[in-house]
């Protein structure tokens, strides 16, 4: 068998391979898919009210500490370039 034969080879097998690929795609079905997405979701554990609240507040207090400090950089920075005018 030639080169070129043997590419040609290949590359049929190569279709045939895109063609079985697709056909196992177009199989998935949607009933199938969203029992796994309802599966995957029974297995979350959701955190209850009381956590919600106090991660809420954690961050609100750490954007409140980062707000802080980007404030008082500013002022400083002022500060450093008005001594020097």
């Amino acid at each position: 068998m030639t080169k070129e034969a043997k590419e040609k080879k290949n590359k049929k097998d190569m279709k045939k391979v895109d063609k079985n690929n697709k056909k196992k795609k177009e199989k998935v079905r949607k009933e199938t898919y969203f029992e796994g997405v309802r599966n995957e979701l029974a297995k979350v554990k959701w955190p209850t009210k009381k956590e919600v609240f106090k991660y809420t507040m954690a961050t609100i207090i750490f954007m409140i500490i980062l707000v802080g400090f980007f404030i008082l950089l500013s002022i400083l920075m002022s500060a450093i370039k008005g001594a020097f005018n």
